[in-house]
């Protein structure tokens, strides 16, 4: 049996000579346990945003994307699209052809990007889900469309159910464009807007898709491309295909694959994300200033059971793990009922959504706040709550019995 425990335990639950004591005790486990609740809920809805976040950056960004290491452009003709095509897992190898540009429709312009892709775009159907106005259509019978973001619709005001408006895309010319005349440095070309997508705000306010060959007759490629992107099925394992890729094309390539796309993003979250779990920890290292008192309070309440115990033996270690215990016991109780509370509310709201990010009807990608509930998270909160339980607990043990021994020998 261990005795310390045994003792803290009863310590615990059995009545004190002092009311106040009790109340202070109930407080710290509650002020311990609001601190858990609030970590773990917290963390759970960081990771609902994220993920969602990344479902959306996720839906217009390929598996894989492969760039050219030096230069611009990548030389169409000596790239393996055939081999690449022959890995297990690969779905889709496709050029695209990006460019900043400038959009002009009717008499509103806006700085952008156009991107050309290849008909497969469609055949993948990845872009049909985010399509909230018209459809998804690059090109019909050899006619060209386009499908615009909904940032550039906004600012732009587009209308998709009116053909007679066009966008007109400019680009700059290759080589030594003249300064003096817009004409003569910048290409042009007028498309209609047939489909507007959205997916994450960025993206939106700045892609205009066009089919493949219409960017290269903008630009003046005629056997290249600014990149390739490679599409996986779901259940193959990207980092073997990036692998088996990159044994395929020499040093002068480099091979993103979705994270390493939206680096600064992902990055910034899981920044907010730390420093919300900073925060909140220092939140929770003050509530255990009640778990200071309690213990201290309990001490000096218990200073004629100390007194027994040294008659019966006992010396300074069992007694310093005996109140240790007890402010264990205070702080894992506090923890696991902060923790318990946390873990129902977030799997409520995961599986019954009843906290909503705004009126029905509204304008919100999704309608309840976003949760995730992840194990590491639990154990991650659990192990900081019970760290500074420790500290805590120790550091007002050593000086409370100091305190007591001192005035033991200044009383004797």
């Amino acid at each position: 049996m261990n005795l310390p425990f045994f003792i803290a335990k009863r310590y615990l639950v059995a009545k004190k000579s002092h009311n106040l004591i009790n109340i202070i005790t109930i407080i710290s486990v509650v002020g311990v346990g609001v601190g858990a609740f609030a970590l773990i809920v917290v963390l759970s809805v960081f990771n609902g945003f994220e993920q969602v976040i990344s479902t959306l950056v996720n839906s217009v960004s390929p598996q894989l994307l492969i760039e050219p290491q030096l230069g611009k452009t990548i030389d169409t003709r000596t790239f393996p699209y055939g081999q690449i095509g022959k890995i297990d897992g690969v779905l889709a190898v496709t050029a695209i052809t990006e460019e900043d540009a400038l959009f002009r429709y009717n008499d509103k312009q806006h700085i952008g990007r156009i991107k050309g892709v290849e008909s497969v775009y469609m055949e993948l159907g990845h872009f049909e889900p985010l399509m909230v106005q018209g459809s998804f259509v690059l090109k019909q019978d050899e006619r060209p469309f386009a499908v615009v973001g909904s940032g550039v619709a906004w600012f732009l005001g587009i209308n998709v159910k009116n053909p007679g408006s066009l966008i007109t895309l400019f680009v700059p010319k290759r080589g030594k464009a003249s300064v003096m005349s817009f004409e003569q440095s910048f290409n042009s070309l007028s498309i209609q807007p047939i489909g507007v997508f959205s997916s994450q705000q960025d993206y939106d306010a700045k892609y205009v898709l066009v089919p493949l060959e219409f960017a290269n007759e903008m630009l003046g490629y005629e056997h290249e491309a600014t990149a390739f992107e490679v599409f996986i099925a779901q259940k193959s394992d990207g980092k073997n295909i990036k692998k088996a890729i990159r044994q395929l094309l020499s040093d002068g390539y480099v091979i993103k694959d979705q994270f390493e796309q939206q680096e600064t993003l992902y990055r910034i979250m899981r920044s907010e994300k730390w420093a919300i779990f900073i925060i909140l920890t220092f939140i929770l290292i003050m509530a255990t200033f009640n778990i200071i008192g309690s213990l201290t309070m309990i001490i000096v309440d218990k200073r004629k059971d100390i007194t027994v115990l040294k008659s019966l033996g006992a010396g300074k270690t069992l007694i310093s793990k005996l109140f240790l215990a007890e402010g264990m016991l205070i702080t894992v109780a506090g923890g696991i009922t902060g923790l318990l509370g946390g873990i129902i509310l977030v799997l409520l709201q995961q599986y019954f959504g009843w906290l909503k990010l705004g009126n029905e009807g509204g304008s919100f990608i999704i309608e309840a706040y976003p949760v995730s509930l992840q194990i590491n998270d639990v154990f991650m909160v659990f192990t900081t709550v019970v760290l500074i339980g420790l500290l805590s607990s120790a550091f007002t043990v050593r000086q409370s019995l100091k305190r007591l021994g001192k005035e033991s020998i200044r009383n004797g």
